[in-house]
């Protein structure tokens, strides 16, 4: 239980620094593919590509530590 405690401790701490560093240096939230619709009073943002993309990422990432061998 705390091997798994401290894993998902550090997944955590570098999604979060990815979330935090992502738009300075990834550019994360603003790929092509993105959906960003800005109106007068409306603004709407759906990050499609960027969460297929982290998904890809976090499913190999994931598949490597917890995959069966």
């Amino acid at each position: 239980m705390g091997k798994l405690l401290m894993t998902l401790g550090v997944l955590l701490l570098l999604g979060g620094a990815v979330l935090y560093f992502g738009e300075k240096y990834f550019n994360l939230g603003r790929l092509p593919g993105d959906i960003h619709i800005e109106r007068d009073n409306f603004r709407f943002h759906f990050p499609i590509v960027t969460s297929l993309l982290v998904s890809a990422i976090l499913t190999i990432l994931l598949n490597l530590f917890f995959g069966r061998r």
